[in-house]
């Protein structure tokens, strides 16, 4: 969470730094929540590609505060180190990795998972058929954990960027799922491609034993699961047209709440300048470069 001007006039990122929260995202988790009540009786709960973990502290809050369950267990897995949060207990590792796997089962005592999300996003490249399809294969790397964790009628959410081929991951995700909803909370900007995939009632498929291994593909990973192929929409075979579904798409918040997409004005009040991060980057990209300032060797020559 940046300084910059507009920054500082966004109104979720403001509320985000006044209320505690590590990111403005957390605003995305807590209006999903408002329309289809995800926290209702979970205990067990995971947060993928977890950093700089405000969806964590959704999740903490909610749970050991709101609904006292001190019994409950949430485990934060993101490749980038995050600072610790109280009641999470955070991995440092790879969402596609068997150890990882093993290693949140071990936590949860081998008991499944009653909710899975994810927030994460590749750094964008500015071409939109190219982002769009890795973070369809990123959907698809936190759907195989959750696979193999998520206990039948759990609920996983994830974002997504919205596109013209974005009816085939609905289709596959209507296969392991009651129900699949894109979902766009206010508090995300409307000039953005990104919403949020709300899938409830986990509905593991007859036969299909899903195992992460590693050098293993998606494709070949839900090869045996009968859920689509995963390439182009040309090739896409059903074993049932019947099953096939189109994802219904929601826009949650409420509508008197902020605007995302607009700026708001500040007045000369000292109180409302800029605000300090909650939380400073943990190993951000420019660390070497500050180390530098730091020292001196970035002189203007």
């Amino acid at each position: 969470m940046g300084k910059s001007s507009k920054d500082k006039r966004d109104i979720y990122y403001r509320r985000a730094k006044e209320q505690g929260w590590r990111a403005r995202s957390a605003f995305k988790l807590l209006q999903l929540n408002e329309e289809f009540q995800l926290f209702k009786d979970i205990k067990r709960v995971v947060d993928l590609c977890a950093a700089p973990g405000s969806w964590s502290q959704v999740l903490s809050r909610e749970l050991f505060e709101n609904q006292n369950h001190s019994d409950a267990k949430i485990v934060a897995v993101d490749l980038q180190p995050m600072t610790p949060i109280e009641g999470v207990t955070t991995i440092q590792a790879d969402i596609t990795h068997p150890k990882t796997l093993q290693t949140i089962l071990d936590i949860f005592g081998g008991e499944p998972a009653d909710f899975v999300c994810s927030d994460g996003a590749p750094d964008v490249t500015g071409l939109h058929d190219l982002d769009e399809y890795i973070q369809a294969q990123l959907i698809l790397s936190a759907l195989q954990l959750t696979t193999c964790i998520l206990k039948p009628g759990g609920s996983f959410v994830a974002k997504i960027f919205r596109g013209r081929d974005i009816d085939l991951l609905y289709s596959q995700l209507s296969y392991l799922f009651e129900r699949v909803i894109c979902a766009k909370p206010r508090s995300s900007r409307g000039t953005s491609l990104e919403a949020f995939i709300v899938c409830m009632g986990y509905k593991p498929r007859p036969g299909w034993n899903p195992k992460l291994e590693l050098n293993k593909s998606t494709e070949e990973f839900f090869e045996d699961s009968n859920i689509g192929k995963s390439y182009n929409l040309e090739h896409f075979e059903l074993p049932d047209p019947e099953e096939r579904k189109i994802a219904k798409f929601i826009a949650c918040g409420d509508l008197q709440d902020g605007d995302s997409d607009a700026t708001y004005t500040l007045d000369n009040d000292s109180k409302i300048g800029a605000l300090d991060p909650v939380q400073m980057p943990t190993a951000p990209p420019y660390k070497k470069a500050l180390e530098m300032k730091r020292r001196g060797d970035l002189v203007r020559r």
